[in-house]
């Protein structure tokens, strides 16, 4: 269906005025494609449903034709449609419709009209036939519907207390009618109607109905026992039992729900919902990624699978570094956000015992203008040389100030990174192909926007991150742009690549938080390409274990950040994998030691002098 048309967009009552108008002189056509725009933008207004029936009497059995179907109908055209439908004594075709423009736009009010919740409607009407116009209204929502959503699909659950009160042994109607109830929040008429559905007629989609409203209504025995009825009734659905083992792990009982998932994976080991449900499973157990850079190969080897799986997703959202940017670590950054959520004044000069980020210092010397920075002599290695030899040297360092060693990019670069930047994405092989719209961009530009990051976007999200925490958004560019990196001439073999020199070169470089974005990219070319995964395996482990000979010499505050980013790489080692957890719990035990809060909050008091 579609919403638009080549006219301007009107009011209804504006579009009932001309529906009127061209009434009023005969041109039926245009009459009609008004009072269409009228009901789609208020579908249940008392004058648009009385000025098509003005129309209806002046077409006469033409009318129908006034409102044609097609591949692309206007949906104001079906609903107005399903309305003379139903006027003309054949109420099924007129819900049909009403259902699929419900299906099409399910916050629109298609069905709130009388005649669709009129009692004597339930006497015309085919039992199998309401069933299945409700499935496909089911289908189409979220299970649940958001409280805000419910009103315009309450019609629909009025005729269903209608239909089944005039068929009540009705097993498929009563079960679907009991799938809506749930989703509408009214749990208990749910288990009521699916109950009464499996005991006039005992089915397997009977006792999933059962089963669905008994969990909805935080009864786990019987939702269980239910679903076990419905492998009873067909063992060979894996479905199922990938809801039983969702089931028990929602209410942490993962060996029993993982005894289901293998089940289900001895019948059919390449079954979408089992496989996905599996990874997911394993991976609450135990948090190697492993699962879920399994799970992303079986999506990737199999796109077509049975519908869309959000496991992975739901896997990575919130996690460092699989579905987030990190925040960043240091004295630095910590003083700038409590000077932002204190309103603070500015400060003139600041002391560091130590060399924070290039970036970090720059985003707040860009945020405090005029700030002085004076650093203490501390110990070795200099935090300002590369870890290793390279040709691409971000930063230059004017005593104690950093700053870009590279030309800023064009403004078309900025542009672009700037509508695509984001401190979230749904896992690693999503954000690769989100990158993608990066691929055109220079070497240059994609080096510049790390050092040169573009203003934060004037949107919602960007006046936040501007206004509590610009070093998120600095992080974001520079990692969308090390993303960009991937995308970077794919005509060269990996092996061989610009793309593969420059972030290697990168994650040596400097210490610094491109050195973390640098990283980020090459783990997520290992999540999306086997191939590389053995190479990128040995560059995290490499690069984490001399993070970790540095930190027994000074602090490195990029090393609870690459200590994530170790465990979100697919092929670590065991030791590398243990020396990434041992550095985030250090981190976190200093964090909690008695005194150290304290000790934080005077040492971020001092750490600024004021004017």
């Amino acid at each position: 269906m579609s919403e638009a048309r080549d006219e301007p967009e009107l009011s209804a009552a504006e579009e009932l005025a001309l529906a009127r108008l061209a009434l009023d002189s005969g041109d039926l056509t245009h009459a009609a494609d008004h009072v269409a725009g009228a009901l789609l933008r208020s579908p249940t207004l008392p004058e648009a449903h009385e000025t098509l029936a003005r129309l209806a009497a002046a077409a006469g059995p033409g009318a129908l034709d006034l409102f044609p179907l097609g591949p692309h109908a206007f949906v104001g055209a079906v609903v107005a449609r399903a309305h003379l439908l139903a006027a003309a004594g054949h109420p099924a075709d007129g819900l049909d419709l009403l259902a699929a423009a419900t299906a099409h736009a399910p916050q629109a009010d298609w069905a709130g009209v009388p005649w669709v919740t009129a009692p004597e409607l339930a006497a015309r009407l085919d039992p199998d036939r309401v069933a299945r116009l409700l499935m496909q209204i089911c289908a189409a929502v979220a299970d649940p519907v958001p409280r805000a959503g419910r009103g315009p699909l309450r019609p629909y659950l009025t005729l269903a207390r209608h239909v089944t009160a005039a068929h009540p042994a009705h097993g498929l109607l009563l079960g679907a009618a009991s799938a809506l109830a749930r989703r509408l929040g009214e749990v208990a008429l749910a288990v009521t109607w699916a109950a009464r559905g499996v005991r006039a007629e005992p089915s397997k989609l009977g006792e999933v109905w059962l089963g669905y409203a008994y969990r909805s209504a935080g009864r786990l025995r019987e939702a269980l026992a239910a679903l076990g009825r419905a492998v009873e009734h067909d063992p060979d659905d894996l479905a199922v039992y990938a809801d039983i083992a969702g089931t028990l792990a929602d209410h942490g009982r993962l060996d029993e729900a993982l005894d289901w998932i293998d089940r289900a994976l001895d019948r059919d080991p390449t079954f979408d919902c089992a496989v996905h449900t599996a990874h997911r499973l394993r991976w609450q157990r135990d948090g190697d990624v492993a699962h879920l850079v399994a799970l992303a190969d079986f999506s990737r080897d199999h796109p077509d699978d049975s519908h869309e799986h959000g496991d992975l997703a739901e896997c990575c959202r919130g996690r460092p570094w699989l579905g987030q940017v990190t925040p960043a670590g240091g004295a630095m950054v910590d003083a700038l956000r409590g000077l932002l959520a204190t309103g603070g004044t500015a400060f003139a000069a600041v002391r560091l015992d130590g060399w924070e980020p290039p970036s970090a210092m720059r985003t707040v010397t860009a945020a405090v203008p005029g700030l002085r920075v004076e650093v203490a002599d501390v110990a070795g290695p200099d935090p300002r040389e590369p870890r290793r030899a390279s040709t691409y040297r971000l930063w230059r360092y004017d005593g104690a100030t950093a700053a870009p060693a590279l030309p800023a990019p064009s403004a078309a670069a900025a542009d672009r990174i700037r509508q695509l930047a984001h401190p979230a994405w749904p896992h690693p092989p999503a954000a690769y192909d989100s990158a993608v719209v990066l691929a055109t961009l220079e070497l240059g530009d994609l080096l510049g926007l790390l050092v040169h990051p573009p203003d934060a976007p004037g949107t919602s999200l960007g006046r936040v991150l501007a206004g509590q925490d610009p070093s998120l958004w600095v992080r974001c560019v520079q990692v969308w742009a090390c993303l960009g990196l991937l995308h970077h001439r794919t005509d060269e073999p990996w092996a061989d690549s610009t793309r593969r020199r420059v972030l290697l070169e990168l994650v040596w470089g400097v210490e610094d938080w491109t050195t973390e974005a640098a990283l980020f990219a090459l783990v997520t070319a290992a999540w999306v390409d086997p191939a590389v995964r053995p190479e990128v395996a040995s560059v995290v482990a490499e690069r984490l274990a001399d993070v970790a000979a540095v930190s027994r010499e000074r602090p490195v505050p990029i090393a609870v950040s690459l200590a994530h980013l170790a465990l979100a790489a697919p092929a670590l080692d065991p030791a590398t994998t243990a020396l990434a957890r041992r550095l985030i719990v250090e981190a976190a035990t200093s964090a909690r030691r008695p005194g150290w809060l304290g000790g934080l909050r005077r040492r971020l008091a001092a750490l600024f002098r004021r004017h």
